[in-house]
């Protein structure tokens, strides 16, 4: 069996990093660190930080934060650190001090609350295809909206590997597959895109069931395949509507047809080949033998 990994977590400390969102979510507003995560009765071989939205300035005081926990009881095995791609070449210094930073492997600028125009912006093109320069992948966190103008810039960057995050945002508390079903179709179409299974549960209805989710997971694993899917749990940001648990157990059922090498890919050799990361082997042998209830 593979590597269990989870390709998508994050930790924050508001005493000692500035994230102005969560204001409007008090109930996550407190320290959540590799010390606070109930895995429940499976526990990943590693995991992948994801910036957690910190002032602008803090991104690279976040990844070296970050870094610093690595040492602990959960293996954090990449980085994927905040940058400013829209600013063109000048990121380029940033990109640079990055790569000086071992656990660093993908950047994400957060696109979800910006305008269409920002992604077809020449020099957000031109900061991401820099990317590919340090062998970064670039996590996109988009929503279905904007689905089509993030297809324009995945086709203008053809080498920079592109890591969908929570499959695109699609509208799961309104129970509606288009136009997110169609727009994700034709994004899949580009080879150089990946996609993680993560975030729907905090995009449903509360007291959500898996049969809310189940057809964007299945979609989403039709049009990209296992090979280009990855687990990832948005912990602790799920929270506000299911567990660690919950959420794995949902992707396991959307997963349940697959061949056990397929499910692999799911559950962490994808997010390994992606990011070029390193864990011993263990753990996913339990997460794949638990009963699916």
């Amino acid at each position: 069996m593979g590597r269990f990994i989870d390709a998508h977590i994050h930790f924050w400390d508001p005493n000692i990093h500035n994230h102005e969102w969560l204001q409007a979510l008090p109930d996550l507003a407190r320290p959540f660190t590799p010390s606070h995560i109930d895995f429940g009765t499976r526990t990943p071989d590693g995991v992948v930080f994801v910036e957690a939205d910190c002032a602008l300035n803090e991104g690279l005081s976040e990844v070296q934060w970050v870094s610093s926990l690595a040492s602990g009881e959960v293996p954090i095995i990449g980085i994927v650190a905040r940058a400013p791609l829209e600013q063109g070449a000048a990121v380029g210094s940033l990109l640079l001090r990055l790569a000086d930073e071992p656990l660093v492997v993908g950047v994400r600028r957060l696109l979800q609350d910006e305008p269409l125009a920002l992604l077809q912006d020449p020099a957000l093109v031109e900061g991401t295809r820099l990317l590919a320069d340090h062998g970064f992948a670039f996590d996109l966190c988009v929503t279905f909206h904007q689905l089509r103008s993030l297809t324009e810039l995945v086709r203008s960057c053809p080498d920079t590997t592109f890591v969908l995050d929570h499959v695109g945002k699609p509208p799961v508390a309104d129970r509606r597959l288009d136009p997110w079903r169609g727009d994700l179709h034709v994004l899949a179409e580009s080879p150089n895109v990946t996609c993680k299974l993560s975030g729907l549960a905090t995009l449903a209805q509360p007291g959500w069931s898996r049969r809310d989710v189940l057809p964007y997971l299945r979609h989403a694993l039709g049009e990209f395949g296992p090979e280009r899917c990855m687990f990832g749990s948005d912990w602790p940001v799920a929270l506000q509507n299911t567990s660690y648990e919950a959420w794995l157990d949902t992707v396991l059922e959307a997963t349940q047809d697959l061949t056990p090498r397929e499910r692999d890919d799911i559950l962490g050799e994808t997010a390994a080949r992606v990011y070029g990361l390193t864990c011993p082997t263990k753990g996913i042998v339990s997460a794949c033998s638990q009963s699916i209830t």
